[in-house]
């Protein structure tokens, strides 16, 4: 009696060791890829090849994403306008401001007088949505309506 427990003890520490032997040939065959161990140091080059590529990858988005955000940092981020009248006897509102401006809030303010028999166009420059130059009414109005809409 005691014999056959001892072979079924046995018998189940055999199956158990097969089936670990099993399990862990599975995983080097997943790891190995179907290879030989004696391929491991190909693997493991292969691998560190692989993983410098992507780390070069990783640089150049890296440099790439910097350039996108000094570029987008320039680009125009406010814009308003503002149509308006300056001549009451002319009709319809004929004349803008236009303020553009970038992320520091630099920028341009245009402005177009029209009038019946001449049209002007004036050009201010703006610094942190200001300008040296006197700013009509208009043109405030239109740095105005470009800060509200970006905020």
């Amino acid at each position: 009696m005691t014999e056959q427990i001892l072979i079924y003890i046995s018998l189940a520490f055999g199956a158990i060791a097969i089936g670990w032997i099993v399990y862990f040939e599975l995983r080097l065959r997943r790891v190995f890829g179907g290879r030989k161990a004696s391929d491991l140091e190909d693997i493991m080059k292969e691998i560190v090849k692989e993983l410098e590529d992507v780390d070069n990858f990783r640089g150049e988005m890296e440099k790439y994403l910097e350039s996108v955000e000094r570029r987008l940092r320039r680009s125009a981020q406010h814009v308003g306008v503002v149509r308006f009248n300056p001549f009451h006897d002319a009709g319809g509102d004929q004349s803008f401001s236009i303020a553009i401006m970038d992320e520091k809030k630099n920028g341009i303010v245009l402005s177009s007088l029209y009038g019946r028999e001449t049209s002007r166009l004036y050009a201010k420059p703006l610094e942190n949505a200001s300008s040296r130059y006197k700013l009509s009414k208009e043109e405030e109005q239109a740095i105005g309506e470009a800060l509200n809409k970006n905020s």
